[in-house]
């Protein structure tokens, strides 16, 4: 399997989103935006995305641990590393997940919150995803999307979005990603493809997957040609491009007007 891969994070701010790739593995992981609200931990999500990572891509170089199991454990080692950091705070650092893995003639993967993994296959596409995340909170939801980004009504909609939301993160009647807890990583969706049937594949943060998902300006077809001749670069470019039309949101209601975006591209 050959990785491209590439980040770039979507304004001033530090970038919230990690990826890397093995000739076994894909990994994209997106941290949760804090709204600057308070988190318990003095590292902050950069530092958390890069070590949950980091012990991802080791857990999984063993083919015989699956990948929930590889999740669970390095969720159990990041929360080790940081033990005075406050992990029962509903805004602890947390990430959605995303993954990728050949093995034995096999594609699995798991998918935790929204990153997609995308198979290209010979009958078309199929996008791997867990939206639990877009069925929670609606209506404070759409506050946030009323107004344009950059306002202070936008700030505040959002803290309150986030307040509420964190509440529901990782509950039973909520959605599950990341975090301190390793249950999280029983509740993630996941499978197995064979490798025969794939001609290549994506895995995205939403940052990226939202010039097909969010903004309609591409289909998958589009993005593989653009992964194929340009790579990740070009992708996160070109979604850039796209978001620089419209930067107060308001043909696309969204969160920030560019959000980080973590590409990898894997093909045979």
């Amino acid at each position: 399997m050959r990785v491209a891969i590439d980040t770039q994070p979507g304004g001033a701010a530090p970038n919230e989103d990690w990826v890397a790739g093995t000739p076994t593995l894909a990994v994209v992981l997106d941290g949760l935006s804090t709204a600057g609200l308070d988190t318990g931990c003095r590292h902050g999500v950069p530092w958390y995305v890069s070590h949950l990572g980091s012990q991802l891509v080791a857990a999984m170089a063993d083919p015989s641990i699956s990948l929930a199991a590889g999740l669970a454990g390095a969720l159990e080692r990041v929360a080790a590393l940081h033990p005075k950091c406050d992990l029962g705070n509903p805004g602890t650092p947390s990430a959605t997940v995303a993954i990728l893995r050949e093995r034995r003639g096999f594609l699995d993967h798991l998918v935790l919150a929204d990153s997609p993994v995308v198979l290209e296959g010979g009958d078309g596409f199929t996008v791997l995803t867990d939206l639990r995340v877009d069925e929670v909170l609606p209506e404070l939801r759409a506050e946030v999307e009323q107004y344009e980004t950059h306002t202070a009504e936008h700030q505040e909609a959002l803290r309150r979005f986030v307040t509420a939301q964190r509440q529901t993160r990782n509950t039973p009647s909520g959605y599950w990603v990341a975090a301190s807890n390793a249950e999280a990583a029983e509740h993630a969706l996941v499978g197995s493809t064979r490798a025969e049937d794939v001609r290549a594949a994506a895995v995205l943060s939403d940052g990226a997957s939202r010039l097909v998902t969010e903004y309609g300006m591409a289909t998958w077809s589009e993005v593989f040609t653009t992964l194929r001749t340009g790579g990740p670069q070009e992708l996160i470019a070109t979604v850039r491009k796209v978001e620089a039309t419209d930067p107060t949101g308001r043909r696309w209601p969204r969160y920030k007007s560019g959000d980080d975006a973590a590409v990898a591209f894997c093909q045979w």
